[in-house]
């Protein structure tokens, strides 16, 4: 679709899953407004995307009310149960220590495991049946801002004007930079490697996650490809310098690696597409707006993939961003003053900020062989193993549901 007219009342530079699901959860709320989406990727780029990720119950949830779930359930694979374990690569055994059932209702899966590719799909198809306008191949050069709008100058010359600008593009955002929005950042001196594996037996929808002393090792159910294939998706922790020297590995050499932390369980595995690895940090964004201007996604929060959140953070921060804009409007109300958007900061900072404080703790304590610490913590995990109650409530934070959560997120409209 072109874009039509230059003015928008909202204007989202990113078209990742979080750009386009608020999109998506305002236009199907506000009709009236008018949405574009502005992303500097080349068109088409995001149909090479090969990755998977793990979407929470209550990110399923506001994708089931936003119209997208049907289309993507019948290729996600559920995950029916979860098993961690810490041990040593060379370990012969790796004792199970905790163990979470994989519901949080009868027949809701707590996750499912979703290739991007179809997520991103089903949101596009959906956007474009809400009449928002896609801007592709053509990024973000500056913005400036008055009382009454933003002015977006785009690459190719162009300047569309908005009530709200929102920045969903990505860690490393440029227009977080532009809006001189400092962040808290580290390195951990890790990189993720992920890749899928197909291997002979059935996984049975379970997901393990070993705590190995490089960095935990999660192997994520998917569903078979077009031949029957069984396959999982690997998320691998290693020390940076270690993580670039496998990935450019000969592919037997890779395998072997691989097949000493996967193990035999699950019989022959190969390796289905070529590994790639990212450096891993944490990025907090000090605000999350300006007038005019809100951050979402990873533009304001980048974090370990231990706990799996990075993707389910990203889907808190759309639909609370969009139940303000949507609420705000409905009350004849400037959706892009400070005073609006400061509704979405308090919102949602808290539990960026407790989220990254989780994921940094558990990185640095799960990613050490110190003999002391790993014996307690293993006390911890077998202790927590032994509480119903205390897991349950690990399950629901996991999963996304709360009562403070945005309807979307809890299977209402907004």
């Amino acid at each position: 679709m072109a874009d039509t007219s230059a003015r928008f009342d909202v204007i989202i530079a990113g078209a990742g899953y979080v750009g386009l699901a608020i999109a998506v959860s305002i236009a199907q709320a506000r009709p009236s407004l008018a949405i574009a989406i502005v992303d500097a990727a080349p068109e088409g780029a995001w149909q090479r995307d090969r990755r998977c990720a793990a979407i929470a119950a209550a990110a399923t949830r506001m994708l089931d009310q936003l119209g997208c779930w049907e289309e993507i359930a019948p290729k996600a694979q559920a995950m029916t149960d979860m098993v961690i374990t810490d041990s040593r690569t060379a370990d012969p055994v790796r004792p199970v220590f905790l163990t979470f059932d994989g519901e949080v209702a009868p027949g809701e899966p707590f996750a499912h495991m979703v290739a991007n590719l179809d997520l991103t799909t089903a949101l596009r198809r959906r956007a474009g049946e809400l009449g928002v306008h896609m801007i592709e191949g053509v990024g973000v050069t500056g913005f400036d801002t008055d009382p009454a709008k933003t002015n977006v100058h785009l690459a190719d010359g162009r300047e569309l004007e908005t009530r709200l600008l929102v920045a969903a593009d990505g860690v490393r955002s440029r227009l977080r930079d532009m809006a001189g929005i400092r962040t808290v950042k580290w390195e951990y001196g890790q990189s993720g490697i992920v890749c899928t594996v197909g291997h002979e037996r059935p996984h049975g929808g379970r997901a393990e996650e070993h705590f190995l002393p490089a960095g935990p090792f999660a192997i994520l159910p998917l569903t078979p490809d077009e031949n029957g294939t069984n396959r999982s998706s690997i998320v691998w922790t290693e020390r940076t310098e270690d993580a670039d020297r496998l990935v450019a590995e000969d592919e037997l050499v890779f395998e072997a690696e691989l097949e000493m932390r996967f193990g035999l369980k699950l019989g022959e595995i190969h390796v289905m597409d070529k590994p790639h690895a990212w450096p891993l940090g944490l990025t907090l964004a000090r605000d999350f707006v300006r007038p005019r201007f809100a951050l979402a996604g990873d533009a304001a929060h980048g974090i370990h993939p231990i706990a799996g959140q990075g993707l389910n953070l990203g889907f808190r921060d759309a639909a609370a961003l969009a139940e303000v804009v949507v609420e705000a409007d409905r009350l004849g109300q400037d959706i892009g003053t400070l005073d609006i958007l400061e509704r979405y900061q308090e919102w949602r900072r808290f539990d960026t900020l407790q989220m990254g404080v989780t994921t940094d703790v558990l990185t640095r304590m799960f990613s050490s062989d110190f003999g002391p610490l790993r014996m307690a913590r293993d006390f911890g995990l077998g202790l927590v193993d032994r509480m119903p109650k205390l897991k349950d409530f690990f399950i629901r934070q996991a999963s996304g549901l709360s009562d403070k959560a945005p309807r979307l997120l809890r299977g209402e409209a907004i």
